[in-house]
């Protein structure tokens, strides 16, 4: 059987109060075509639906024509809640929808949906784990002592708080398995459009995973795989942010075969407007032989190199470069500015950050939660002499 696995689709999202809203129907009408062309029978959608809880009534029926493409053309869906969305508003309706084969994820309630599909090789399990708190494993927990008497034990971190989720499924080795989630997995790379937490705390380690064939991942805009292949964050559609500007964004196929036997692929995705940068002097930007054969339609960012600021810079470029988002300036004016304002910045910052930033540049990764919880306590022991 063969899927679609999109992620972070963040409709209604504004990138420096450019509306995004028209750059995602485009995109999403391409990923209609791909479904079609691509023979896939099921696409997954692993969260961020929306780029805020309460979305726009534009944001909606977006997603809704969306949506109804998708069962119109015969194509099973699998939607997980993440981080931006409101889990409730996305569960809405899931039971009817379900009966065009559109499954939301619903609030998280100690059970996680479980879908089982069929083909040649036998049945395959679908599990829809929405974004995931401790807190909302702590709330599940307490419900479940009240009526029962008993319980396990309080989760303190995202890892612990996954790691009941996977365990009370129950899966099935032997089957195969899909599961389709938004958290942060250890050692993912992260970009500037994506919501962080301080010192990593919502790690989770890629172990928690292990009895799925395939886990689609949402949260992390920047397409990868996390310490398996099969443990994969298909990215955005669409870049949101300018460290995300070199990066080709792409669909991830997922062709399921025999136990043990996945194949994955990627179809490129061409936005109606690229997101990039342009670096020079303003005489180099604007000569018609710098643009020329260029779709100054674009979304930019325009780094100047010019020692002195240019009168009226954003509106002149902007008779070029009309969806100009943001002017930069990198000269010696700028690059003292910037030394100050990181020694300030360290300056205000805590230990505990200062710890973190130090071991994620050492280990080339965040610490765990666990880790974070014993600097913590340590440094204050420290200050408590």
């Amino acid at each position: 059987m063969k899927f679609l696995h999109i992620s972070d689709l963040h409709i209604g999202k504004r990138i420096h109060e450019f509306s995004m809203i028209e750059d995602q129907k485009y995109i999403l009408s391409q990923i209609l075509a791909i479904a079609e062309s691509s023979g896939a029978e099921g696409v997954m959608i692993a969260g961020d639906i929306y780029d805020r809880p309460s979305p726009s009534a534009e944001a909606v029926g977006v997603f809704d024509w969306f949506l109804t493409g998708l069962a119109d053309r015969k194509k099973k869906v699998f939607v997980v809640s993440g981080n931006h969305d409101s889990a409730g508003r996305i569960a809405f309706g899931s039971q009817l929808m379900s009966g065009r084969g559109v499954y939301m994820s619903p609030v998280y309630s100690g059970k996680t949906e479980k879908i089982v599909l069929r083909d040649a090789y036998g049945e395959i399990f679908l599990y829809l784990l929405p974004f995931l708190k401790p807190a909302v494993m702590r709330q599940v927990l307490e419900n479940e002592e009240e009526e029962a008497g008993d319980g396990e034990h309080m989760p303190d971190s995202y890892h612990e708080a996954v790691k009941l989720a996977v365990e009370r499924m129950e899966v099935d080795v032997r089957s195969r398995n899909l599961l389709v989630a938004h958290q942060f997995v250890t050692g993912a790379g992260r970009c500037e459009s994506e919501e962080i937490a301080v010192g990593g705390l919502d790690n989770v380690d890629a172990e928690v995973f292990d009895p799925f064939d395939y886990v689609a991942l949402g949260h992390i805009h920047s397409p990868q795989s996390v310490k398996r292949e099969t443990v994969r964050y298909c990215g955005t559609p669409l870049k949101y942010s300018f460290s995300e500007a070199g990066q080709q964004k792409s669909v991830t196929v997922v062709e399921l075969r025999e136990k043990g036997n996945v194949k994955l692929s990627y179809i490129p995705l061409v936005p109606a407007r690229d997101l990039r940068k342009i670096r020079g002097t303003y005489l180099e930007v604007t000569a018609r032989s710098f643009y020329q054969g260029t779709n100054t339609e674009d979304y930019v960012q325009i780094t100047l190199t010019d020692e002195e600021d240019i009168p009226d810079g954003l509106q002149k470029l902007r008779t070029i470069y009309p969806n100009l988002m943001r002017l930069l300036y990198d000269n010696k004016r700028t690059r003292e500015n910037r030394m100050v304002e990181a020694a300030e910045e360290t300056e205000q910052k805590s230990e505990l950050e200062l710890f973190l930033e130090f071991y994620e540049l050492q280990n080339n990764q965040p610490m765990s939660a666990e880790q974070t919880t014993f600097v913590n306590q340590m440094i204050e022991r420290i200050r408590q002499g």
